[in-house]
């Protein structure tokens, strides 16, 4: 079975595979069908299909806020 990664935007991550230019620090700048993702290094961005990320999707750097804030209880 597949594990599904909570991602958030501003989310830092780490993926198995570092990027060409050395870097393995991942910036999330989209959440959809894709997930957009930053080099934290050189600045290339790259679009990978949300099962592609779940598979190679190793730990959080550091944590983006929620995308939906918590209400205070009534």
């Amino acid at each position: 079975m597949m594990r599904l990664v909570d991602v958030r935007l501003d989310d830092v991550v780490r993926l198995r595979k570092p990027h060409p230019c050395g870097a393995n620090e991942w910036l999330v700048v989209r959440i959809g069908a894709d997930i957009g993702l930053k080099c934290a290094f050189c600045g290339h961005r790259v679009l990978l299909p949300r099962s592609k990320f779940n598979k190679s999707f190793k730990e959080y750097i550091r944590r983006g806020a929620p995308s939906r804030p918590e209400l205070p209880p009534a």
